[in-house]
């Protein structure tokens, strides 16, 4: 909060700076400036609106570099599930007994590919393919493609589960 208001500042007074080396310049072109300031108000004021907008360079530069960070731990942090759902799928696929073909078939069905995009790939028939997939289904316990992608999907968003 406090973070945010003082963002919000800073985006005022380069806006408020930016506004007068605007306007100034405008007003130079046009020959419509009223009355002459001194010369010693003018420097001040130059010299405030450029501590403005470096303040607003600096304060960028570090707002570029927390979102950086927070980017990278939110990387780091997608790697980390990543790898602990593949490991927990790894694991489902020993309980079960899947051979090494019923795992790839099993792992191409949970992407959502076609029984015919697994048997290109695998390149081998769709029969074969239709087949492993029954028994990677009687194996796990369920009847079919979406009652196995639920599997994991229940363990992924159960709030319950033990860490």
């Amino acid at each position: 909060m406090k973070r945010d208001l003082l963002l919000k500042i800073i985006v005022l007074i380069q806006g408020l700076c930016a506004a007068f080396f605007v306007s100034d310049i405008v007003l130079t072109m046009l020959g419509t400036r009223r009355a002459p300031i001194s010369w010693q108000t003018r420097e001040l004021l130059e010299i405030g609106a450029a501590i403005g907008l470096v303040l607003g360079v600096l304060l960028g530069w570090r707002a570029f570099r927390h979102t950086k960070r927070r980017q990278e731990q939110a990387e780091e942090s997608l790697r980390l599930v990543r790898q602990t759902f593949r490991d927990h799928m790894e694991e489902q696929f020993t309980k079960w007994g899947l051979t090494p073909a019923e795992r790839d078939v099993a792992m191409f069905s949970l992407k959502g590919m076609s029984l015919q995009e697994i048997a290109g790939l695998r390149d081998t028939s769709e029969g074969t393919v239709k087949a492993q997939s029954n028994a990677i289904y009687r194996k796990a316990g369920v009847s079919g493609r979406a009652q196995l992608l639920s599997l994991f999907l229940d363990d992924l968003l159960d709030d319950h589960a033990e860490e």
